[in-house]
């Protein structure tokens, strides 16, 4: 197993897995106390944040870009048309179902191999892949799964560490 594939797509499966679970609990909690779901799923921490569906839509984009990009694949293009949890749920096991078609040889040479990326502005960004991953793809990844824990949380979902963490 290459190191880039060892350090990226177990931790995008275990982490997606985590918000799988956080998202069920949620949508449990839900129906459990009659809230019209969309009101979590549109729920922010603050006014200029994403809300929790477009959180969940940024993690899963970075977890699939960030390995197609070191696999050396075309990266899957995904509508961004969600708007249920199960519908968030379906796109995360497609993004799961995706990284587990990337196979460990892929990544072979992937750490000096230059990515370019256009992130929402007109400059495009140069990395070594290993830069990729390590100092843009995890960070951004991370702040987002955090951010849709920490809005559900906020809101009165009984998530905990574990369900976040997910299996390792």
């Amino acid at each position: 197993m290459t190191q880039l594939h060892s350090l990226s797509v177990p931790v995008f499966k275990q982490m997606l897995g985590g918000l799988q679970t956080v998202l069920a609990k949620a949508e449990a909690h839900a129906t459990a106390r009659k809230i019209d779901p969309d009101a979590l799923l549109q729920a922010r921490l603050f006014p200029d944040m994403f809300p929790l569906l477009r959180q969940v839509q940024v993690a899963s984009d970075f977890a699939k870009s960030v390995a197609a990009r070191l696999a050396n694949v075309e990266v899957p293009k995904l509508d961004d048309n969600e708007k249920t949890f199960a519908e968030l749920q379906t796109r995360i096991t497609w993004v799961l179902t995706f990284l587990d078609s990337l196979e460990p040889g892929q990544f072979d040479g992937a750490d000096t191999r230059e990515i370019v990326t256009q992130a929402g502005t007109p400059k495009e960004k140069r990395f070594s892949g290993q830069s990729y991953l390590l100092n843009y793809g995890l960070p951004h990844f991370f702040f987002h799964t955090t951010t849709a824990y920490d809005i559900l949380r906020h809101n009165g979902v009984e998530v905990g560490k574990k369900d976040y963490i997910g299996i390792y």
